[in-house]
């Protein structure tokens, strides 16, 4: 495949993986500080997170894409163009008039998206999982989390300003050009080639059960120690993260100046060191790309901890959130490039929902234990905790990393030599 090819591919995945975390991020993020000038209480904003439970059941939504095709060829772009579709039409709905004051409805509307953009994300990142070589996935890893990063600033920032400035509708009218933008060029990419060993052409040979294709998904040659670390690697990192806004207002920064900091230089910080982050590992190496990644993740939360229990002040504060968001993009650039590494070609949607699935379960617990500890012991002991969760994190980094690695080299090994 080409080199040119090879960069409007990755392109139109990155953009995608986009125009599909805005939504969210906007409705879940975003919103609730116009919830709040509306009135809404915080029990109310509490109880609307819920609308993100489909997250959680992104292994249930793979099996339909993975076993139901649609159509003949160009199965998984048929249910990309389908599942956004329906987004649209959500979008269309959800614009007509403005919600805020319609609880139920603005719930049950955010609800739908959500699975839709949940669901959607499944055949997109499978189709990434066929088309690019495996050379090449460690890069779209980092150009996902880039994007998601990205998605933060543009959703829970730049898509409240266009609301206030121009109107409810128009955030979600521009949602939908982005997502129908995006879906164009699958024309040409259902229409191009078929890639090797592609989903379509082993599934057409018999799709195995739904328990033998999980159980398969664990005999893989070091799939459970990878398991291991994409349970541990991120969702401590990810919890300060989401607890920084409130530990530097509790700081004595003003409101304007935290999102600033947070969700705007954050965010670019983490962008950029999530591409510079997917860049290094095939010059490192994976071992040990893993192991630095993760001590310098530790290293950012140990910074923190000392900057908040010292009171150290706000030019430190400061220099802690973005090490904090440096580490995170480098880390969770590793966390996605692995994913698309250990999703078997033949079995992509059921692996890569499966896998998300136990992502998010990790990232939507950890904060829940790192809640009760800052009640508990305040901001220093909820750090120390989490800090404590990444040195198990490292530790068990090096311990499973050797395996990961010849895991790794060994699909690009086998890829090399079916190229030839």
């Amino acid at each position: 495949m080409s080199r040119s090819r090879v960069a409007g591919l990755q392109g139109l995945f990155g953009w995608m993986n986009l125009v599909l975390a805005v939504p969210s991020i906007y409705l879940m993020f975003g919103m609730p500080l116009v919830m709040r000038q509306h009135g809404w209480s915080g029990t109310e904003i509490g109880l609307f997170q819920l609308a993100a439970l489909p997250a959680l059941f992104k292994f249930l939504f793979a099996l339909p894409v993975q076993r139901v095709r649609l159509g003949r060829g160009g199965h998984l772009v048929h249910w990309l163009w389908l599942l956004s579709l329906a987004l649209c039409l959500l979008f269309w709905l959800i614009g007509r008039q403005n919600l805020i004051d319609d609880q139920w409805m603005l719930f049950a509307l955010t609800f739908a998206i959500s699975v839709a953009a949940t669901w959607a994300d499944i055949p997109l990142n499978a189709l990434a999982v066929q088309w690019l070589p495996r050379g090449e996935q460690m890069r779209a890893g980092s150009i996902r989390s880039a994007a998601l990063f990205l998605g933060a600033i543009v959703g829970g920032g730049v898509m409240i300003m266009v609301q206030a400035r121009w109107g409810w509708h128009v955030p979600f009218w521009l949602m939908a050009g982005g997502v129908v933008l995006g879906c164009l060029p699958f024309v040409w990419l259902r229409a191009g080639k078929t890639p090797p060993e592609s989903a379509d052409s082993v599934e057409s040979s018999g799709t195995p059960g739904v328990v033998a294709a999980w159980s398969g998904f664990f005999r893989q040659p070091g799939a459970r120690q990878w398991t291991l670390m994409l349970l541990t690697s991120f969702p401590f990192i990810g919890a300060a993260w989401l607890y920084l806004k409130p530990l530097m207002l509790d700081q004595g920064m003003p409101l304007e100046r935290v999102a600033f900091i947070v969700g705007i230089l954050g965010g670019i910080t983490g962008a950029l060191f999530s591409l510079i982050g997917g860049r290094l590992v095939p010059v490192l190496g994976t071992a040990r790309a893993i192991s630095l990644y993760l001590l310098a993740a530790l290293g950012s939360l140990v910074l923190l901890t000392v900057t908040i229990w010292l009171e150290l002040g706000v030019p430190m504060l400061i220099v802690a959130a973005m090490y904090l968001a440096a580490s995170m993009g480098a880390v969770s650039a590793l966390m996605f490039g692995l994913t698309y590494f250990f999703t078997r070609r033949q079995q992509n949607a059921a692996d890569y929902g499966l896998q998300t699935t136990l992502f998010t379960l990790a990232r939507m617990a950890v904060p829940v234990g790192a809640g009760a500890l800052l009640d508990a012991l305040g901001a220093p002991g909820m750090l120390i905790g989490l800090t404590l969760g990444v040195v198990v994190a490292f530790w068990l980094g090096l311990r499973v990393r050797a395996r990961i690695e010849d895991s790794a080299q060994a699909l690009l090994a086998g890829e090399g030599a079916d190229s030839r």
